[in-house]
């Protein structure tokens, strides 16, 4: 499933798997670009760089069947890669999915397919090709690709700069912890989990507002401004009453979740409350970036606590 230059798809020859890609192609409609060829042919805009991701969710790591339908896990695999363009500020040119399909899934073919589309419909990206496997477990890997003329990083971030963070956080996790303790989430938790959203037109308005560095929250809150730390050689200090969440969660549940998909962002200084207008997205300034050693820090009162890990996909097994 590979796109050429023409718009319109390529016919495909017979067989299990191709009718199993024409179902795809059937739900996908026009979000799906040219796809049939070996390859996909992306057009760039004059002045910008490609900018290329990938994400893959596992069953068994990422999702259980007993959490989410088809439709939330195609389209939660599809805003997981999106979120990382919006990190870097770029604007997407298209996903390209590689999707292993056990036979037990496959009359689940179509809602698979529709998530995907609604993912990436969300933020106008095309679906420019992949490729179909079968086997055990059900796993999604989606690589996303966009452009940007400059790129936020993770290294960019400068003692001086404030530390800002979009949306509340805690949601993910606290839906986490019902369904591991046999409870249904609320549906508020249960949405933050199932259907987040990849903050692409935000993450370009920040950077045009002057962002020195990004990094969508995957790992959980501090473990991922640690991450932006060690890449731009600085400290970085987080207010804990200043972190904002959802109700009902703690500020160490709030700032250890992960799979939240929102982005911390470095600035000298950033309107927050013109962005929020703008977007109806907060921007919370929760911190500083300070000289020191290369770590992220949860201050309360001016002083250092003890800060809770974020998630790791091979800790967590």
């Amino acid at each position: 499933m590979t796109n050429s230059t023409n718009a319109r798809n390529i016919a495909l020859g017979p067989g299990r798997e191709f009718d199993i890609v024409r179902t795809l192609l059937d739900e996908w409609g026009r979000a799906a670009e040219r796809i049939g060829d070996d390859a996909a042919v992306l057009d760039v805009p004059p002045g910008e760089r490609v900018v290329v991701t990938t994400d893959t969710s596992v069953e068994g790591v990422h999702f259980k069947r007993e959490w989410l339908n088809h439709f939330e896990i195609g389209y939660r695999a599809t805003v997981a890669s999106l979120s990382d363009l919006a990190a870097m500020g770029a604007r997407p040119l298209g996903i390209v999915i590689a999707l292993t399909l056990p036979d037990s899934d496959e009359q689940e073919a179509r809602e698979l397919a529709n998530g995907i589309r609604e993912g990436a419909s969300a933020v106008m990206c095309p679906i420019v090709g992949g490729d179909l496997s079968s086997g055990l477990s059900l796993s999604l890997t989606i690589t996303a690709l966009g452009s940007v003329a400059r790129p936020l990083t993770r290294s960019g971030a400068r003692v001086g700069d404030k530390v800002y963070v979009t949306g509340e956080l805690g949601g993910p996790a606290a839906a986490l912890r019902s369904w591991l303790a046999g409870k249904p989430p609320s549906e508020r938790d249960r949405a933050r989990f199932a259907a987040p959203v990849p903050r692409i037109e935000p993450a370009i308005a920040l950077a045009a507002r002057g962002a020195s560095s990004a990094i969508d929250i995957s790992d959980g809150l501090v473990a991922d401004a640690w991450h932006v730390a060690a890449a731009s050689n600085v400290s970085i200090e987080i207010d804990a009453e200043r972190v904002p969440r959802v109700p009902g969660v703690t500020t160490e549940q709030a700032v250890a979740s992960g799979e939240e998909y929102e982005l911390i962002v470095t600035a000298k200084d950033i309107d927050a409350r013109a962005f929020s207008g703008e977007f109806g997205l907060d921007l919370t300034e929760i911190g500083r970036v300070v000289a020191g050693p290369a770590r992220a820090t949860l201050m309360q009162n001016g002083r250092p606590i003890a800060t809770p890990g974020g998630f790791d996909h091979f800790e967590s097994r």
